[in-house]
């Protein structure tokens, strides 16, 4: 069967692109950017990301909370990873918790928080 450059080109691209999702959304576990949890919280690049997201948030908000651990931790696949974490933090001698999200990529050293709340508790 031969085909017709002209009209096969389209066709063969739509699906070339179609494998290209498809295999990307499998190998991402099926949920191509949804949030993942992170396994180890302990990890040294987790522990870097939120002592940086504690220290950006003091120099941004004047404020003086003390970095103690990371409570849990999600992250994202975008252009980089989002780090989406709930850090243990005293705000004077008062243990809190807060959320923050942290954009990273690692290939262009660039690290940016995005946001940084505390935690509302029921």
């Amino acid at each position: 069967m031969a085909l017709n450059s002209s009209s096969s080109l389209p066709s063969i691209l739509s699906i070339f692109v179609l494998l290209l999702l498809v295999g990307g959304s499998a190998a991402l576990g099926g949920r191509a950017g949804g949030w993942q949890p992170i396994k180890d919280v302990k990890a040294p690049e987790v522990q870097e990301i939120a002592k940086y997201a504690v220290a950006e948030h003091n120099s941004r908000a004047k404020t003086d909370l003390r970095y103690e651990s990371v409570v849990r931790g999600e992250t994202q696949v975008v252009a980089g990873t989002n780090y989406r974490l709930v850090i243990a933090a005293r705000d004077g001698g008062v243990g809190k918790q807060y959320e923050a999200v942290v954009w990273v990529k690692p290939w262009q050293h660039f690290r940016n928080l995005t946001s940084f709340n505390l935690v509302q508790r029921a």
